[in-house]
């Protein structure tokens, strides 16, 4: 499949495969827009889940607005994620390998439709500034403002001059003014930091909104300090992004972006930005954090303001930061620490995707399992806080596997290990909100490693052997029951410990025979 050449023609095809709501009726952007696409989290499975693009927007003050309004486009499911891709759901993984072993760097060219309409000057607020664009309130009634919540940032660091693209939300504080929640270690407060220390008054910033999809997989995928998302994005899409540059900074941004905010972030202050609904499942409380003074905006004419569903897990955000963050941590265990028999890494929406990870690979002794433990804890200070590793015949992504793996293949008192020394962003649990408010930092916290590998061989899984479930499987179509979708393990195989007598009495029940076994039984019978 060709990759898209802009967020539209993306917009195009997700309807022509069904995949989208498109909602004509006015909707409120305040109260009713993410209500509305909530309900699909929590009254519908992933599978029909779909993007919502909204046409006619107003607010709580009646205004109303040029453009639309799109949600859940990037990963409302996987399979969403799949198509935004360019890809079927089985090559999701090695397209992101490939991106990441073989990125393509970006081009610039001297235009680009992001600056169809331009404010800047004496006409930055002709349009009222930001308040020209729908933004959303994304958690009605309990959100202090509306929020960017799918604003890709592009900073730079001072001393190597790589550019950086995050994900961050921003909230909306006035007509040129938004917050930005960007804590340490995040990479663009790390550029921040570096402004700062060397005594200069701003670190120049350009965030960018309604971008082909590529670019949104690759601004919330944490990759190594000092890689170029947009390298990232090229070898996803098969071809370099096209970048324009910025009208009063100096960076570049994605040429085909439906919206650009240009600007500068302070380095001698900093302001309250929250509470905030956060993927944790919790109000994410206030914090003292970035703020942007707005320069210069340009965008397409009519444009579409795209938003992500965040908040409660499972949502967008977790589907769009699992996938592509499972796909980083397969490249840091397969090709950076050599972990050769690695067979899947899946991290679990329900956690809000950063804080349970399970690894499947074959066990070849009893370092590997520890070494891929150890190589997802350390990966992140703040992620990570279950991480479990599984044989080669468990799904990682099915609890019903895994958890089967957990009570029946580990000993906690040998195969748990605690690791301290973390610090994780918005854990309630860490510490009550009232002492987080006054910590400098994250607060402390800690994960858990699991060895759930088998240590020796087992029994056989006690399910009928793979020929009898395939004919089953046969004669249960022919009767037109209800489509399967199989679970790991569905059919009995070896694991070992299985001895040629057994296998042979095994064989004579299914002749018929079994009273053999019986004859001889008797005669190995023991007084006591």
């Amino acid at each position: 499949m060709a990759y898209y050449r802009d967020l539209r023609e993306y917009i195009s095809v997700l309807e022509q495969q069904g995949m989208l709501f498109r909602i004509s009726r006015t909707i409120n952007k305040d109260t009713e827009l993410q209500a509305l696409t909530r309900w699909q989290f929590r009254g519908l499975p992933e599978k029909e889940r779909k993007a919502f693009l909204f046409d006619n927007i107003t607010d709580v003050k009646g205004r109303t607005y040029r453009g639309s309004v799109l949600v859940g486009a990037h990963a409302a499911s996987r399979l969403i994620y799949a198509l935004a891709m360019g890809c079927t759901l089985q090559e999701i993984m090695a397209r992101w390998t490939e991106a990441q072993l073989h990125p393509i760097p970006p081009v610039i060219v001297s235009s680009g439709s992001c600056q169809e309409e331009v404010h800047m000057g004496e006409k930055l607020l002709e349009h009222g500034g930001i308040e020209e664009f729908p933004i959303p309130i994304a958690t009605p009634g309990l959100d202090n403002a509306p929020y960017f919540t799918a604003a890709n940032w592009v900073s730079r660091d001072p001393d190597t001059g790589k550019i950086n693209v995050g994900n961050y939300r921003g909230m909306v504080k006035e007509k040129l003014r938004v917050g930005c929640d960007c804590r340490m270690p995040q990479h663009m407060r790390q550029n921040w930091q570096k402004y700062k220390a060397k005594g200069l008054p701003f670190m120049p910033v350009a965030l960018f909104v309604g971008a082909t999809p590529n670019l949104g997989m690759v601004a919330v995928t944490k990759f190594a300090y000092g890689t170029d998302e947009y390298e990232v994005a090229g070898g996803i899409a098969g071809s370099p992004v096209e970048l324009v540059r910025c009208k009063t900074v100096d960076l570049d941004v994605p040429a085909t972006s439906e919206v650009i905010i240009e600007g500068e972030i302070p380095t001698d202050a900093l302001e309250t930005e929250g509470p905030f609904g956060e993927y944790t499942g919790y109000m994410g409380m206030k914090t003292e954090n970035l703020f942007m003074n707005i320069k210069c905006i340009t965008h397409r004419r009519n444009p579409v303001w795209n938003t992500f569903i965040s908040q409660f897990p499972p949502s967008e955000s977790s589907v769009i930061k699992g996938v592509g963050n499972e796909a980083a941590y397969y490249k840091l265990l397969k090709h950076d620490l050599g972990i050769a028999s690695l067979v899947d890494v899946a991290l679990h929406g329900e956690s809000g995707t950063q804080q349970f990870c399970v690894i499947s690979l074959k066990r070849t002794d009893h370092t590997l399992p520890w070494k891929a433990l150890y190589g997802i804890s350390s990966a992140h200070p703040g992620y990570n806080k279950w991480v479990i590793a599984v044989d080669e015949d468990i799904d990682p992504h099915d609890p019903d596997s895994f958890i089967w793996a957990l009570c029946w293949r580990m000993q906690p008192d040998r195969d748990v290990q605690i690791v301290k020394g973390k610090a994780a962003q918005l854990d309630p649990s860490a510490v009550p909100p009232e002492e987080e408010a006054k910590l400098q930092g994250y607060p402390p916290t800690s994960g858990i490693l699991i060895d759930a590998t088998r240590k020796w061989a087992y029994p056989p899984t006690s399910l009928p052997k793979k020929e009898f479930m395939e004919r089953a499987r046969k004669m249960w179509e022919e009767e037109g029951l209800p489509p399967l979708a199989p679970k790991v393990p569905w059919h009995g195989y070896s694991l070992g410990y299985w001895t040629a007598e057994d296998e042979e009495e095994a064989e004579l029940a299914l002749k018929g025979e079994h009273y053999k076994t019986g004859e001889k039984i008797l005669k190995e019978r023991k007084k006591v």
